[in-house]
């Protein structure tokens, strides 16, 4: 027996999942011109259909690679510039092979190499990748076999070592009848192994530790629900939150090979129990385990390390106000912003939009003497500091950073447009583009802020949205927050649910600034669930409606201006 295998649990049968024997391979190679998968390209493909170990097809075709092939590569394949000269582009044969494999599971002899390959082909045609399932032989090899069976796992000592009917040569039909011959010896030694179903395959091939897979039993009591799990440690610390739409198979996950991150395999290492929180829907999950990781900081989500602190853009209290980027939000803030990079640019641009004086000296009221600074000579200051604008003259910019924010008044953009077309009429492009990129991050800013606080405003709304079953999703929605979620499974009387959920709901008193107290991330679930195609409206306290000048008027401009900046990106 190879030193590799270790005890597995048995599964249970309704986890056995689909039987090799009745899986679909497409063992496939490729030829190419090099070793690069962006500089490189693809000469030949060749690949064999299986199924339980008959042959259901095979895809053999030249491919013009559209530049000429190296000689050292000739010399390699046997392939020359002449053979592939009327060979059909890759263009032709990509959507043809991706009809060959579609449902199947890829196989390929060291696949990083080929399907690399394939996944360049489709970004640079604008296929989406399929993400099929993929088995490579060399890692399969060298998780089955021992040094002293197998020193080498190249195709052709593999191929020897299984008694392959056709020996590999560089030619990628042949390399892939090859591959089939190994990969059914590689089954058969896995098979004595209890390797069964391609799932358990999928999770053999990487190394698993014994210690992972005992810890298998602490998803046993686990429901097949959606919800959110907590691994704890030895001191009942919460190691680390997360959320699944089943939330038994998801645990799972974390004790077979499919779990490769280091950092959580190390959690698993330490964890001694799994907590569960079930939930109506996923929603209500993803709200659950946002409150839980602000709640515990657990050491293993990346989220406590790295927190989505929202920023925000206010008006200091002062005689001669600034703009200024804080953390918390109050009565009249900008944002929320999820980095400070993006608050300080949307803070660039409002400034510019509105005259408020960019420089971050405090001015007093009364008699301020200072010498105007660079910013008053370069007219992007009143100069304020030296007694040339008096507060009732700078007043107006405060209104219109009000205005602005509130969505009672959208000319400070209008006057940002302007700038921009004088500064494309001068040819100051790059200026141009920067301010571009500046009113871009403002508009969206306040798009988004806008929303949010419509939504917040409201004391209490009602949604629902349809699940797949022929039911119905529902959302107790206070001030922001998730009060209250539930379902109607199909065939109960939705609106008995309803005024349960109501009467159940938790009291939301709301706070201070444009969300009312509310977490931005939270406000932001909850939006994008609304906003979901298919969501209805049960009640709803109050209109929930966004001002008449809000940014949503701006849109359009933010299509244009996003879509001019990706034709940039693409010409660069």
């Amino acid at each position: 027996m190879s030193k590799s295998a270790d005890p597995r649990p048995q599964l249970a049968f309704d986890e056995l999942g689909t039987p090799l024997r009745d899986t679909t391979f497409v063992v496939f190679d490729l030829e190419t011109t090099g070793g690069s998968h962006e500089q490189d390209a693809i000469t030949e493909f060749g690949a064999v259909k299986v199924r339980g170990g008959e042959v259901l097809g095979e895809f053999a075709t030249l491919v013009d690679p559209g530049r000429g092939i190296p000689p050292e590569i000739v010399t390699l394949t046997g392939i020359t510039d002449f053979m592939v000269s009327s060979a059909p582009g890759i263009e032709v044969v990509l959507p043809a092979f991706l009809e060959f494999a579609a449902g199947a599971v890829l196989v390929a002899h060291n696949s990083g190499f080929d399907v690399g390959f394939l996944k360049a082909a489709c970004r640079e045609l604008g296929y989406a990748w399929p993400k099929p399932a993929v088995v490579c032989t060399v890692r399969l090899g060298r998780r089955v076999l021992s040094r002293e069976e197998a020193p080498s796992c190249k195709l052709s000592a593999l191929a020897a070592f299984f008694r392959a009917e056709t020996t590999p040569v560089h030619r990628a039909l042949d390399d892939a009848k090859a591959t089939v011959d190994v990969l059914h010896g590689l089954l058969e030694r896995v098979g004595s192994l209890g390797v069964q179903s391609l799932e358990e395959l999928l999770d053999y091939i990487p190394e698993v530790t014994a210690e992972q897979r005992r810890k298998r039993t602490l998803a046993e009591d686990l429901p097949h629900e959606p919800g959110v799990y907590l691994f704890r440690g030895p001191s009942e610390e919460v190691l680390y939150v997360g959320t699944a739409s089943d939330l038994r198979r998801r645990v799972r996950q974390y004790f077979t090979a499919s779990e490769t991150r280091s950092r959580l395999r190390e959690m698993v290492a330490l964890a001694i129990r799994v907590d569960s929180v079930t939930c109506s829907h996923p929603m209500e999950a993803e709200v659950r385990e946002l409150r839980l990781i602000s709640a515990h900081k657990p050491a293993y989500n990346r989220r406590s390390k790295n927190p989505r602190d929202s920023w925000w853009v206010v008006l200091t209290d002062e005689p001669f106000p600034r703009l200024s980027l804080v953390r918390t939000a109050r009565d009249g803030a900008l944002g929320p912003f999820r980095g400070r990079a993006r608050a300080e640019e949307a803070m660039l641009a409002l400034q510019q939009a509105t005259g408020v004086r960019p420089c971050t000296v405090r001015i007093p009221a009364k008699s301020p003497n200072a010498s105007p600074c660079a910013l008053a000579e370069l007219e992007r200051c009143a100069a304020p500091c030296a007694g040339q604008q008096s507060a009732e003259e700078y007043a107006p910019a405060l209104r219109a950073v009000d205005s602005l924010v509130a969505g009672h008044d959208t000319h400070p953009l209008h006057r940002l447009a302007l700038r921009l077309s004088e500064l494309a009429e001068a040819r100051r492009f790059e200026q141009a583009r920067a301010d571009r990129d500046r009113m871009r991050t403002l508009v969206r800013g306040l798009d988004r802020g806008q929303r949010m606080a419509a939504l917040a405003g409201i004391a209490e709304l009602v949604a629902a949205r349809p699940d797949s079953l022929g039911g119905w999703e529902f959302a107790v929605v206070r001030h922001g927050r998730l009060a209250s979620a539930g379902v109607a499974r199909r065939g109960v009387r939705p609106m008995p649910v309803v005024e349960a959920l109501v009467a159940s709901a938790e009291t939301v008193l709301p706070g201070a600034g444009p969300l009312r107290g509310a977490m931005a991330e939270e406000v932001a679930i909850v939006l994008r669930w609304l906003d979901r195609p298919g969501t209805r409206m049960v009640r709803c306290s109050s209109p929930w409606a966004e001002p008449a000048h809000s940014a949503a008027t701006w849109r359009g401009w933010l299509d244009r201006a996003d879509a001019a900046r990706d034709s940039e990106f693409d010409r660069d």
